[in-house]
């Protein structure tokens, strides 16, 4: 497996862009250049990030988001960073 995250990654198993091995290997997303640890799903090319908004669902029960355009800088969590 090589070591840069994919260019769009999801958490929900329902989504086309669902990496179990990547999820299990640990992603971590700078966005603007901060950590963050709330997010559903990122796209690098495109530069944006779905955020999960607190405990709140829609009536399908998934978690309710909001989308924001920006710098997305993802990364694995297992390796190291010199």
């Amino acid at each position: 497996m090589s070591d840069t995250p994919p260019d769009r990654l999801a958490i929900s198993p329902n989504s086309p862009y669902y990496d179990a091995a990547c999820l299990e290997r640990g992603v971590g997303v700078r966005f603007k250049g901060v950590e963050k640890t709330n997010v559903d799903e990122y796209c690098v090319s495109e530069g944006w990030v779905r955020l999960s908004v607190g405990a709140t669902v829609d009536r399908k029960g998934n978690a309710m988001t909001v989308k924001l355009q920006g710098p997305v800088e993802p990364y694995f969590r297992d390796t190291t960073e010199t």
